[in-house]
């Protein structure tokens, strides 16, 4: 929103770091229409249930990579990769993870 839309911040992106990847989170059917139209070579489907996932894949036809992100855990990680997404996200690996106190002396 703040650049003027998804169109809008692909171009200033691919406009500022031409030989960067780009990659656009979106949460609905409208933002990954924008997405795929503003060239995207990566969308993140945040948050997108199975359903839409399977759908948002047949829709692309190869034109971006597709990542789920979003609640993705081990009961839904095999549902959420049988919808054929390229990425998965798994965020509880890195947030979610608990301290564990070594001592590395040696005497």
């Amino acid at each position: 929103m703040a650049c003027g839309g998804i169109g809008a911040a692909v171009r200033t992106a691919r406009s500022n770091e031409p030989n960067k990847k780009v990659e656009v989170e979106v949460e609905g059917f409208d933002e990954y229409a924008q997405a795929l139209e503003a060239g995207a070579d990566v969308i993140m489907l945040d948050n997108l249930n199975f359903e839409a996932m399977a759908i948002a894949v047949r829709k692309n036809a190869g034109q971006a990579k597709l990542e789920a992100s979003g609640n993705i855990t081990d009961a839904t990680l095999m549902p959420t990769a049988l919808t054929k997404v390229d990425f998965i996200s798994i965020g509880a690996l890195t947030k979610d993870c608990k301290a564990i106190d070594l001592s590395m002396r040696v005497n």
